[in-house]
């Protein structure tokens, strides 16, 4: 239990794990958290409020406090960590040694209150802010692009792969302000599905000529991890498996997450004729989750823009390896072309490549193997040794 004097630190993001719609960004934020209040820090996440949560909890050791929605989070949690300084509200008594700032697109301007704040950027959003309408997007992103930059001039950022830090760049953060820290994993809660890489390839290809074990075999079974919204491009995944369901009858998709966007996916599905072919499980448990993980031969992820990719990561504990869009960015970084999977450029390519390590078992079996070995390699204590790091840095 952290003392009233250990180190505090407060963590600024527009919305925390059990959000709705929280996904990626927010499993970071959470996660490195969670490891320094493992390790005696006091720490305090500001977030905002959602239908029947409750207004303050602590998940992890970490003490969250919900206030406000989608806009109004911003002022809400600058209130409260001006309110921690002058001793009032939910935080009096916690004076943070350091400040992490999430800029989702846009920044809580936590610097204004603290100099010892860090600016977190997943990745720069010039891609997905027409979908906030032709005002809301160009205001938007000239806070992304001209204002932050400006205000955090004298700031240290974390970002979390290096084309997300060349993007910081191409604004005007100075790189040598910038620390590349990127994402961990947490064990998963089931086995892989064969330990063996060799082994799986056999069985795959056993049971692909045996009708009666096809439903086991996962050489069929394409899976989507994902918030559902516009900018992950969910209709690509799908127009994958319209475009590959009349030479492969066995071919089914898992699209596991929910989002605003689902309707409309779901409405996608039945125009392009699959949608008795695809099952939207919506949000599952970390259990059903992993199991659906593990259960298919290929991870989509054709996202418009991604910082790093946490579930590419998560795919390939099982041995699934992800093919993605190289124009999303951070996904050069996560995926390692032909080596650890796949990256394409466009719809047609993407169609491509899925066909290719569906029909070739040994093939996808050789890159989720690279893909489980390098896996192994990240770790959310190593996460978090990294922002001590930069902690360790701010003046």
């Amino acid at each position: 239990m952290p003392t009233s004097t250990a180190p505090a630190v407060a963590l600024l993001c527009w919305r925390d794990l059990d959000h709705p719609q929280g996904g990626g960004s927010e499993r970071y934020v959470q996660r490195v958290g969670a490891e320094l209040a493992a390790r005696g820090m006091r720490v305090a996440l500001l977030t905002a409020a959602f239908p029947g949560c409750d207004d303050e909890t602590v998940v992890d050791g970490v003490r969250i406090i919900r206030r406000g929605g989608r806009l109004t989070v911003y002022p809400r949690a600058l209130l409260t960590l001006a309110g921690a300084r002058l001793g009032v509200g939910p935080l009096r008594g916690f004076a943070p040694d350091a400040v992490v700032d999430t800029q989702n697109g846009v920044p809580f301007f936590a610097s204004l209150l603290s100099r010892r704040t860090v600016v977190l950027v997943h990745h720069c959003h010039r891609e997905q802010w027409p979908v906030a309408g032709p005002v809301l997007s160009r205001l938007g992103w000239w806070i992304e692009s001209r204002l932050s930059p400006w205000v955090h001039r004298r700031r240290r950022y974390v970002t979390v792969s290096e084309p997300s830090r060349a993007e910081l760049v191409d604004l005007g953060v100075d790189a040598d302000r910038i620390d590349v820290v990127r994402a961990g994993i947490d064990p998963p809660p089931i086995a892989d599905r064969a330990q063996n890489p060799a082994d799986r390839a056999q069985k795959s290809a056993d049971r692909a000529h045996n009708p009666a074990d096809r439903a086991q075999d996962p050489g069929g079974r394409i899976v989507v991890l994902s918030r559902l919204v516009p900018h992950k491009q969910i209709e690509h995944a799908l127009d994958v498996l319209a475009a590959l369901a009349e030479e492969m009858p066995d071919v089914t998709m898992d699209v596991v997450g929910g989002g605003w966007w689902s309707d409309e996916l779901r409405e996608h599905a039945r125009k392009v004729g699959v949608g008795d072919r695809v099952t939207f499980h919506g949000h599952v448990s970390e259990e059903r989750k992993h199991r659906l993980l593990a259960g298919a031969r290929v991870h989509l992820m054709p996202s418009r823009k991604e910082g790093w990719g946490i579930a590419v990561v998560e795919a390939a504990q099982h041995g699934v390896p992800t093919i993605g869009y190289r124009a999303s960015a951070g996904l050069t970084d996560s995926i390692d072309d032909e080596v650890t999977g796949m990256l394409v450029d466009g719809r047609d390519e993407l169609i491509a490549a899925t066909r290719k390590l569906l029909e070739n078992p040994g093939f996808a079996v050789e890159l989720g193997a690279a893909a489980r070995e390098r896996a192994a390699g990240y770790s959310w204590s190593a996460t978090a040794d990294g922002f001590e790091r930069v902690f360790a840095r701010l003046r």
